[in-house]
């Protein structure tokens, strides 16, 4: 078997039309094999039985297709998943299913590791090692369904596993194609969230697609000086910068996009701090999204206390803002990102 330079799993419709070129298919071809790889999770050319045999050997022939697989889970008593994934170039991500009533959440990583040194996140003690590619990332979402038994329009999928999205940014938006395509994973843009730090011309880019997913962007606090001795990338983007892309992507969509603060105890959980969050989530027309803070002994954090949570809220909703609470999951399985892949490596 001599195996393609390209690898076919990861490659979108037009990508998947283009490295199977040489076979000279009609474009209904193309999107049978398309369908086969994404929709029904068919790797093996061989159970391509809407397609000839010949054809299916010489695509065995000529291609090796492989997907990220789940080396090992872990399970909570809550019904969190997390797995650890390795991918077919030999490192490891983790990845998160979450179920809810009525539906499932799947959260995936789009980096090895990350560059961005968040002082409250166990990704940012691995540094970053590599992009993930838009195979690796879908591949995720593929590996979870199969893992869970999810089918059809029964799960939603965030971008807040390890890395950040939107340095990586031509993979996940060729990702984001496959999710979205009627012939891949088929999902509405409403199904999709994509998190970020805060960065301006990746909001942006994400902002010019035909179908713009949700966006959340994690700011942890509105006060400027203390987001910097949180998040170095503070440095380089100002509030007001982030403010205003994040304002201008609502435009695009019909839901506001939202704000993240993950409270840590004592940091950023005062009442000076939500009515600076009142302020610029107003500025930016947003919404606000509380995070528990997921304890690990590796880190100096802890969550904030419930009273002050709930004190919180109450300013929010006083101050005209939508404010909601995302509890946290999976404590028991090393949940918070990076806890897994950290330890696993030791």
């Amino acid at each position: 078997m001599s195996a393609d330079p390209t690898p076919l799993y990861g490659l979108d419709r037009q990508g998947l039309a283009r490295a199977l070129a040489p076979l000279k298919l009609p474009p209904y071809r193309v999107r049978q094999i398309f369908a086969a790889l994404y929709r029904r999770d068919h790797l093996d050319p061989a159970l391509w039985s809407d397609l000839p045999g010949a054809l299916r050997s010489e695509i065995a022939r000529r291609h090796v297709i492989t997907r990220p697989r789940i080396a090992d889970t872990h399970g909570a008593p809550d019904g969190t998943i997390k797995a650890l994934v390795d991918l077919p170039g030999g490192d490891q991500v983790e990845a998160v299913a979450i179920p809810a009533p009525g539906r499932m959440t799947f959260c995936i990583s789009s980096q090895v590791g990350c560059a961005f040194g968040c002082a409250f996140c166990m990704t940012a003690r691995l540094g970053f090692q590599r992009h993930l590619s838009a195979g690796e990332i879908v591949g995720q979402v593929a590996a979870l369904r199969e893992a869970t038994g999810t089918t059809g329009e029964t799960f939603n999928i965030v971008f807040m596993g390890m890395g950040e999205p939107l340095h990586n940014l031509p993979n996940v938006l060729g990702a984001l194609t496959i999710l979205g395509d009627e012939l891949g994973f088929d999902l509405a843009p409403r199904r999709i969230t994509v998190s970020t730090v805060g960065l301006p011309d990746g909001i942006r880019a994400l902002a010019r697609l035909p179908r713009p997913p949700r966006l959340a962007v994690s700011l942890v606090t509105a006060d400027e000086q203390r987001r910097r001795e949180l998040m170095p990338v503070a440095r380089k983007h100002s509030l007001a910068a982030i403010a205003e892309a994040v304002r201008d992507y609502g435009r695009h969509r019909r839901d506001r996009p939202t704000l993240e603060a993950v409270l840590l105890d004592g940091i950023n959980d005062r009442p000076e701090d939500a009515r600076a969050m009142v302020a610029l989530a107003r500025s930016a027309r947003a919404k606000v999204n509380l995070i528990e803070f997921n304890p690990t002994p590796e880190l100096p954090f802890r969550p904030t206390p419930e009273q002050r949570l709930e004190a919180f809220l109450r300013i929010l909703s006083e101050g005209g803002v939508v404010g909601t609470v995302r509890r946290s999951r999976g404590r028991e399985v090393d949940g918070a990102c990076g806890q897994l892949a950290f330890r696993s490596r030791r």
